[in-house]
């Protein structure tokens, strides 16, 4: 069967990059998104964890709780780079390909932990310590803000057609692993050193970890294949001239963040604030709760790949609409389940992080899929941060301000509705499974059949 002219101006190009690649071309590939992806995910969340000893450093520790609001403010201050990296990183893959995006953001990852790893301390230089440390830390954000609309972009353009949600799941598989390395340093490093060392010089070792990790991924992402697909762009010209309207481009957008929203909620609230939630409001045991946590986030971990691959045969907008069904279901039951044992925060995230992982697999693909190759990585990179930063970076913040107005129940309320939103949206956008990425069509064009 053949497919309609208008399907093919979406990227401009008819050589899918899956296929023009070798077999062993598309491992390298592979390995060089992921490997970058996992430290560009320890990096960012070494910071979170080795937040009180940042703050000792740093800034004037007369108020310990002052400081640890500084330090705090300063992550968010990533938070608010990330849209801006997008933009930049993103023009920069649009423009230049994915590989050199890819690139230039792990080495801006890698200077920001060396930076942060060196820096001397308040008592030394004075403000200029805080002043440091946030130049350092807005420079991760640029990094991490382009690492992700660059690795959605690229991982999708790379992978096989019919094995594109198994292939996306590796994004959020090494992310979730990074993270989960970081946290296991800081748990490492505060057993085996003293607590003066820890505040001397310990944490510093985390971040000149990341440095050399850094290094080590910088030199297999330099041995990747460029997408041929940009390739394929480029030579067209369609990177010069997109071939897309303006109206067609601002569907793009609000689909990419519809598309971000609830998802990046639930990644903040079940993933990374869970256990903080348990030994604040049903007064876990420290160590039984981020034992039971991480047990939790390897049940996640082992979901991703699983419905990553159920995706590739049934749909991925019909696994979305299930999805956001399920995350109404289970809201309120895995909250309410919850009390001071470990074993039910074991169980209740684990409920959550499977129903969370039916969306987080697939996410990176998802987006990729929405948008045309000469706009793609800008696209992907700056909706999918915004949407990060305005409605999943402040879900920690507004779930605690819930709890202390002894309102709890409405940020379920709250996911709830943001799932009820996610559903609309859905209905307004077209299933492009199994289609080659140089197939999908833009907003407003028909779908061809996959062959």
């Amino acid at each position: 069967m053949s497919h309609p002219a208008t399907s093919l101006s979406a990227t401009g190009s008819q050589l899918g990059g899956a296929r023009a690649l070798g077999k062993a071309e598309q491992r390298k590939s592979f390995v060089a998104a992921v490997s970058g992806n996992y430290l560009e995910w320890f990096d960012w969340t070494t910071y979170a964890v080795f937040t009180p000893y940042i703050a000792a450093s740093f800034f004037e520790n007369s108020n310990p709780t002052s400081a640890t609001l500084a330090t705090l403010g300063v992550f968010a201050g990533g938070f608010v780079a990330r849209p801006v990296g997008g933009l930049v990183f993103g023009r920069i893959g649009d423009k230049l390909g994915r590989k050199f995006a890819l690139v230039t953001a792990m080495v801006c990852m890698g200077i920001g932990s060396l930076a942060i790893a060196l820096m001397p301390t308040f008592d030394q230089v004075g403000v200029w310590a805080s002043v440091g440390l946030l130049l350092a830390r807005l420079l991760q954000g640029l990094a991490h803000g382009g690492e992700s609309g660059n690795a959605y972009s690229y991982i999708a353009e790379i992978s096989p057609a019919k094995d594109r949600g198994l292939w996306g799941s590796s994004i959020f598989i090494s992310a979730t692993l990074g993270v989960m390395t970081a946290t296991g340093l800081g748990a490492l490093f505060s057993r085996l050193l003293a607590p003066e060392a820890m505040d001397s010089w310990g944490w510093r070792i985390a971040f000149v970890i990341g440095f050399l990790l850094a290094g080590f991924a910088l030199v297999i992402r330099k041995e990747a294949q460029e997408s041929e697909y940009f390739n394929e762009a480029k030579s067209d010209g369609s990177v010069d001239k997109l071939p897309a309207t303006q109206k067609q481009l601002v569907i793009v957008a609000v689909r990419i963040f519809m598309l971000s929203t609830l998802t990046m909620v639930l990644y903040y609230t079940w993933m990374s604030f869970f256990a903080t939630y348990a030994i604040s409001s049903r007064g876990m045991d420290e160590q039984g709760a981020y034992t039971a946590s991480l047990l939790a986030q390897v049940v996640g971990l082992i979901a991703l790949p699983l419905w990553g691959r159920l995706s590739d045969k049934v749909g991925r907008v019909r696994q979305l609409r299930w999805w956001a069904l399920a995350v109404m279901i289970v809201v309120f039951p895995v909250s309410l389940f919850l009390t001071e044992a470990p074993w039910t925060l074991f169980v209740c995230q684990s409920i959550a992080l499977v129903v969370w992982a039916m969306q987080a697999s697939i996410h990176p693909v998802v987006l990729a899929e929405q948008a045309p190759t000469a706009a793609r990585s800008t696209s992907v990179g700056v909706w999918s941060s915004v949407g990060a930063a305005l409605i999943g970076g402040t879900a920690p913040y507004l779930h605690a301000w819930f709890t202390a107005q002894g309102m709890e129940w409405a940020f379920s309320v709250y996911i709830i509705v943001l799932g009820v939103v996610t559903l609309i949206a859905l209905r307004f956008i077209p299933d492009v499974t199994g289609l080659e990425m140089d197939q999908i069509p833009l907003p407003g064009e028909p779908v061809p059949a996959v062959k």
